[in-house]
């Protein structure tokens, strides 16, 4: 599959961040408010379009979930480019709804595709443990975990789950699609508030993998469970009735990061190849 833009066409970039409370998620659904349905909308009213233009995104977060970093892109015919493409971040900010900000809009270099060009993915996750709860300001964007969370072992957890895995035991399984994937980073801080914040950055990520993977280790910093569990239940590759998948609102897509221009053809195509993980010596089939 190739991602040259048609002839006559520009791939325009958008950097936009939204609040995900008020969404059932990025993808557009009939009858239900979503970001793409509302930017897509906001898009063919601004260019005066009878259709919307599709949008590409790096990352379909989730109902509730947050993005301060994302990336989408379209196509759109170089005459409407040349004539909207100066006010079209003006033209947005006038329509969109308070809750969907577009920060930058560019012409996208050849082969760029937000989703498939994307390296990495780095999510933040907020959870307080004050015992009087979250500050008001902050409640729609950080989880109140009513016990107290002991920071070395939620990172002595996290430090056993980083690098190339099968996460089918944090994922919510979708047919034809792999649950391997390479965590980079995962590890938490409490900053000067008292919020202990994960960051939680990998190539790509399968369905609800971060809030299951919060919950698991969660689970470590309250005492209830020892810090080599996290890893043991990614051993089994079976979801554990133990991991909870924590709620979407201390979720926030952050960043998205894109190799360079001359990689991101060569990029493309290994998104696109199903991975596996290599076999162990010896090992054999079934």
């Amino acid at each position: 599959m190739s991602d040259a833009v048609e002839p006559g066409f520009v791939r325009v970039r958008l950097d936009l961040s939204y609040d995900g409370k008020g969404f059932s998620g990025w993808a557009a659904q009939r009858g239900r408010r979503t970001v793409q349905g509302e930017l897509e909308d906001a898009l063919r009213v601004v260019m005066r379009q009878p259709e919307p233009f599709e949008l590409t995104v790096a990352g379909r977060t989730d109902a509730g979930v947050h993005a301060r970093g994302q990336v989408a892109h379209f196509d759109l015919p170089g005459e409407l480019w040349a004539q909207h493409g100066e006010q079209l971040l003006r033209r947005l900010a006038g329509r969109l709804p308070m809750d969907i900000r577009v920060w930058r809009v560019s012409e996208a270099p050849a082969h760029f595709n937000a989703r498939f060009s994307a390296i990495w993915r780095r999510y933040a996750y907020r959870v307080t443990d004050h015992p009087g709860g979250v500050d008001p300001l902050l409640r729609g964007h950080v989880l109140w975990h009513n016990w107290p969370l002991d920071l070395d072992a939620m990172n002595a957890a996290a430090a056993k789950l980083v690098g190339e895995h099968d996460f089918a035991a944090y994922c919510k399984k979708r047919d034809g699609a792999t649950t391997i994937r390479t965590l980079q980073t995962l590890h938490w801080v409490r900053t000067s508030e008292g919020i202990l914040e994960a960051t939680v950055k990998a190539d790509a990520f399968c369905h609800n993998m971060v809030r299951s993977l919060v919950g698991a280790m969660l689970f470590v910093g309250d005492g209830h469970r020892p810090p080599e569990w996290p890893a043991k239940v990614l051993a089994a590759g079976v979801r554990d009735s133990a991991v909870h998948v924590v709620r979407p609102h201390g979720l926030t897509l952050e960043e998205v990061g894109y190799p360079a221009d001359e990689q991101l053809a060569a990029r493309n195509h290994t998104a696109r190849n199903k991975r596996s993980l290599p076999s162990l010596p010896g090992a054999g089939c079934c």
